[in-house]
């Protein structure tokens, strides 16, 4: 069922692809996997699937621990500053940088480890209440501050848009999260190179694709419904 649903997953990106004008090589495929077994995991690795986002630390670095060493890990969810410590120097990739104070944690740590993190910064495009991430209009400003801490690489922008029935109502923030990174790549900023967008979910990634996403977070239309009920 998973190879299955990866397969469907995969062919929708390269059709929106195809629709954008780009190559599908321009994008990764994140299968989220947070809360689901690791033999649904090891179904997508045994897919191909390569690259993996979890939301939360610990069922993060349990997985680490139990799965393959060629794995990619991505963290995407909300991360408190006091897990820093478990993750720096086991993740590929920080997506939800939402802060300045969380950014010098990680600072820290890559630092203390003599390692350097590859980060994105989540903008809360939309302006969601219930939603973490800077705003779009302090993010020149905050990206420019974390731009200069020491153990970063700053790689792009990240946001989690508003969960809708219709995709299409999306659009307008994927296209603003991609005009963002195109206005703070043209400022030619020390130690920073916007070159990931990491937007769209199971509901609205081929719109995502689209407007410019090179990688989509996508659990539910791979693994299925979540269980909360662990």
């Amino acid at each position: 069922m998973v190879s299955e649903q990866i397969k469907t997953v995969k062919e929708n990106i390269k059709a929106a692809c195809e629709r954008a004008g780009r190559s599908p090589s321009e994008v990764t495929l994140i299968a989220v996997s947070k809360t689901k077994p690791n033999e649904l995991v090891m179904e997508a690795y045994n897919a191909g699937i390569r690259t993996f986002g979890e939301n939360y630390v610990q069922e993060l670095v349990e997985k680490i621990e139990t799965l393959p060493d060629d794995i990619e890990w991505h963290m995407i969810g909300h991360l408190q500053r006091n897990k820093v410590k478990y993750i720096v120097g086991k993740v590929a990739m920080i997506h939800s940088v939402d802060s300045l104070r969380l950014a010098e944690e990680i600072s820290r740590e890559a630092v203390k480890k003599n390692f350097t993190v590859d980060i994105l910064v989540e903008v809360n495009v939309a302006g969601e209440e219930n939603k973490f991430g800077i705003t779009v209009e302090n993010c020149v400003e905050i990206v420019t501050q974390i731009s200069r801490l020491p153990g970063l690489n700053v790689r792009g922008l990240m946001t989690s848009a508003p969960y809708v029935e219709n995709a299409e109502e999306n659009r307008k923030y994927f296209r603003d999260l991609k005009q963002l990174c195109v206005d703070i790549n043209a400022k030619n900023i020390d130690n920073i190179n916007m070159d990931v967008l990491s937007m769209g979910m199971t509901n609205d990634y081929t719109v995502a694709v689209e407007e410019g996403a090179t990688m989509v977070r996508v659990g539910t239309a791979i693994f299925g419904a979540r269980n909360y009920n662990k």
